[in-house]
C-alpha cells in the first residue's frame, strides 16, 4: 500500500522526534493503514561503536517503538497497548546500513480483538530482523506486547 499524506507526515514526525532521531535510524516507509513500516539504520558517526560497527543500543532503539505504536493505531482507542519485553540476538556486526520491515496483518489484529472478547488481557510476540542490503541478518529482535481493553 502506498503512503498517504497522513502517513508521510507521521513518518516525518518520527524522523524529527528527538528520542527516535537520537538512535540514528530513519523511517523510510509507512503505509497509509499503519500495517507496514520500514526503517534503515546506517553506520555513521552517530551509530558507530568503539570497534567501528553499529552500536547495539542503536540497533535495539531503532526497532523499539514500532509494534506498540502500530497496534495502538490499528486497534484504536478502546485498547491499551504496552511494550512488555524484548530480546535482542546480535548475529553479525553491522558494518553497513541495516534495514528492518515491520508488518502487522489484519489476521493478527482480528485475533487480538477476538481473544480480548473472552480474556482480560493478552500478550503477543513479534519478531523483526535487521538485515544488510544483501539480505544477511545482523540482529534478530523479539518483542512482547501487552494488550487489554480499556475499562476492563
Amino acid at each position: 500500500m502506498a503512503e498517504s499524506w497522513q502517513s508521510r507526515r507521521a513518518r516525518w514526525r518520527f524522523n524529527f522526534f528527538p528520542a527516535f532521531r537520537g538512535t540514528g535510524a530513519r523511517v523510510t516507509y509507512m503505509s497509509a493503514d499503519w500495517r507496514e513500516v520500514c526503517i534503515e539504520l546506517p553506520l555513521s558517526w552517530r551509530t558507530r561503536n568503539y570497534v567501528g560497527t553499529i552500536f547495539g543500543g542503536s540497533i535495539y532503539a531503532a526497532v523499539d517503538p514500532f509494534y506498540m505504536i502500530m497496534l495502538i493505531r490499528l486497534l484504536g482507542p478502546d485498547y491499551t497497548v504496552w511494550d512488555k519485553a524484548a530480546a535482542v540476538r546480535f548475529r553479525r556486526p553491522g558494518r553497513s546500513t541495516l534495514h528492518a520491515r515491520f508488518v502487522v496483518t489484519p489476521e493478527v489484529v482480528d485475533s487480538i480483538r477476538a481473544d480480548l472478547r473472552t480474556l482480560p488481557k493478552v500478550d503477543r510476540h513479534f519478531a523483526v530482523e535487521l538485515r544488510s542490503a544483501d539480505g544477511t541478518v545482523h540482529a534478530s529482535i523479539d518483542k512482547t506486547v501487552h494488550i487489554s481493553r480499556r475499562g476492563g
